[in-house]
């Protein structure tokens, strides 16, 4: 507990400048001076402080920006634009703690591999990759950073308690949207770290996802090892390859880079929207390029899943951009519940046209641009987008996909690329044969309606004619029912003016209120004890009858019912 006090008091000393820089940044008064304009350089160097003291705080805080980076609802575009590079580089920890740790859980390095690199390769925030051989095969041991679990707990518990605070000032702002999604945030935060230490579900996920594209010879990703695997130790197949945003080397090499942005985006498409199990964190440092022209994908510590409904609307909402359909793409968001319904449509119609156009490759006013995100963030603020967890991370992957792909092909075109894909995969002619089914299903049923429609009026008309259709209806007792209906509407009448006058009665000086407040409640018990008699039931008595030959007086098979008044 002590740690986590400690942690506590280092992320205040580290965030408090940031935070009063921040909220004077959103033209909020502090202690004394007016609110300031910002420039866009001001924003920029904001989120690069922000991203630095991430950094310096260590391996929690660095996850919890790239959380941050999945979360328009949260932050602003300017500090998601920095965060989304973030990408942890730290040097690795002493081989003798490294050593203790696969130990414990599989065994003496020495005893498991025939060779064992002591120094590591990579070092990362949580975990940190050696090189060895097993069984006459050079493998990647992936292994969770010395300490990092209690560390990580201790922050936790930090976090945990600074969210309440922040989330209260946010509601003092008048800002209740966006401290609710704070809190959806912090949820998904631990889990998702948690998550990412669990060696054990990172082996499974990728296990799943290579077992996907079995066959595919766009793509490869490390086989594991049974045996030499577990929740701290990950034993992969080394694969070695140029970094896929060495454009230069690649091109060098004989790659063609154009084709590789292609390739690239059409598999995490089939990963999102065919398969529902995906890569989630491919930023540059995670993705290669090997000799024979495969795209190598390392790391699956940060990977998710969709289910089969959300994939079906991130299909209508991808369909909808490649279409250029501004309206449907809103519709898919609000499907996904990432925007509210009551949301100025006009505005974000325009600005996802905007999009849509840029995406495209096309060119953009970038005045009218300006203007636009400015009107978005009040209406944003306004009408709040909602990021669930379980769509954070496909956008994530969606973001970081643009952008690499556009250091391979400066002209990449991303929705030509989805349309190509929709109809590789059958999803254009599913979405046509779909509305023919159903446009189909609709002619048929106006038709048989239609059809039948003569035939049961010439039979009803027929009926009617021949005296054979009879509708009765009559009051038994009605002087009896009348005069409870006059003593219900009575108590009810008095029983609420009796209510009412006493509330206005309560806020005066008189002595009164209570006797009308009594009054009032009579009445109402009298209302309601009145329909717990048992004399009958107050209303009509309906039936309908039909019969052959007329109506002759003898009693008849009948449906009845009670209509209470």
């Amino acid at each position: 507990m002590a740690r986590a006090y400690w942690r506590l008091i280092k992320a205040l000393l580290r965030f408090l400048p940031l935070a009063l820089t921040y909220a004077r940044d959103r033209n909020r008064w502090l202690f004394f001076g007016p609110g300031r304009d910002v420039t866009p350089e001001m924003q920029d160097r904001r989120a690069r402080r922000l991203t630095d003291t991430l950094l310096s705080l260590g391996p929690t805080y660095i996850k919890l920006g790239q959380v941050l980076s999945t979360r328009p609802d949260v932050v602003p575009q300017t500090y998601i634009d920095e965060l989304i590079e973030l990408q942890d580089d730290v040097p690795p920890a002493p081989y003798d703690e490294v050593e203790r740790i696969i130990e414990e859980e599989i065994g003496h390095p020495d005893a498991v591999f025939e060779t064992f690199e002591r120094d590591a390769v990579s070092g990362a925030s949580l975990g940190q990759v050696h090189t060895a051989y097993f069984h006459g095969e050079k493998v990647a041991v992936k292994v969770r950073r010395p300490g990092v679990e209690e560390l990580v707990n201790a922050d936790l518990r930090a976090l945990n308690f600074l969210l309440p605070v922040v989330q209260r000032i946010a509601r003092i702002a008048g800002e209740d949207a966006h401290a609710d999604s704070m809190e959806g945030l912090a949820g998904d935060f631990e889990r998702r770290i948690k998550q990412e230490m669990n060696y054990g579900r990172e082996k499974a996920m990728l296990d799943e996802i290579r077992g996907n594209f079995e066959g595919d010879d766009r793509v490869r990703m490390p086989e594991t090892y049974d045996g030499v695997c577990s929740r701290r130790v990950l034993t992969m197949e080394y694969i070695g390859g140029t970094k896929i945003n060495d454009v230069e080397s690649l091109r060098r090499l004989g790659h063609d880079t154009e084709r590789l942005a292609r390739d690239l985006e059409k598999i995490y498409l089939k990963m999102t929207l065919v398969d529902g199990v995906f890569h989630g964190d491919p930023h540059p440092g995670n993705l290669a390029v090997d000799a024979d022209g495969r795209i190598v994908i390392y790391d699956f510590g940060m990977s998710g899943r969709l289910s089969p409904s959300l994939q079906e609307t991130f299909v209508d909402f991808y369909l909808a951009a490649s279409n250029k359909n501004a309206e449907k793409v809103i519709d898919a968001m609000i499907d996904m519940g990432t925007l509210d319904r009551d949301v100025d449509r006009e505005l974000m119609v325009e600005v996802i046209e905007i999009a849509i156009e840029d995406l495209s490759g096309g060119d953009v006013d970038e005045m009218r641009v300006q203007q636009l995100l400015n009107e978005v963030e009040e209406t944003v603020y306004e009408y709040p987008l909602r990021i669930p967890s379980y769509v954070a991370l496909g956008l994530r992957v969606s973001t970081i996909i643009e952008g690499v792909c556009l250091e391979l092909d400066p002209e990449f075109d991303f929705l030509d690329v989805a349309r190509e894909f929709f109809i590789e995969e059958g999803f254009v002619q599913k979405q046509i044969r779909g509305r023919a089914v159903r446009a189909w299903e609709g002619f048929k049923q106006a038709f048989r309606s239609v059809a039948r429609t003569p035939s049961k009026l010439e039979a009803s008309l027929d009926k009617i004619g021949r005296d054979n259709v009879e509708v009765v209806a009559d009051f038994e007792d009605s002087r009896k029912h009348i005069e409870k209906l006059g003593k219900r509407l009575s108590y009810a009448l008095v029983g609420s003016a009796s209510i009412v006058g006493a509330t206005v009665l309560a806020h005066g000086e008189t002595g009164y209120a209570p006797y009308l407040a009594g009054l009032g409640i009579v009445s109402l018990y009298l209302l309601r004890r009145s329909f717990k008699t048992k004399s009958g039931t107050v209303g009509p008595k309906y039936y309908a009858a039909r019969h052959e030959g007329g109506f002759d007086g003898k009693d008849d098979e009948r449906t009845y019912g009670d209509t209470d008044t």
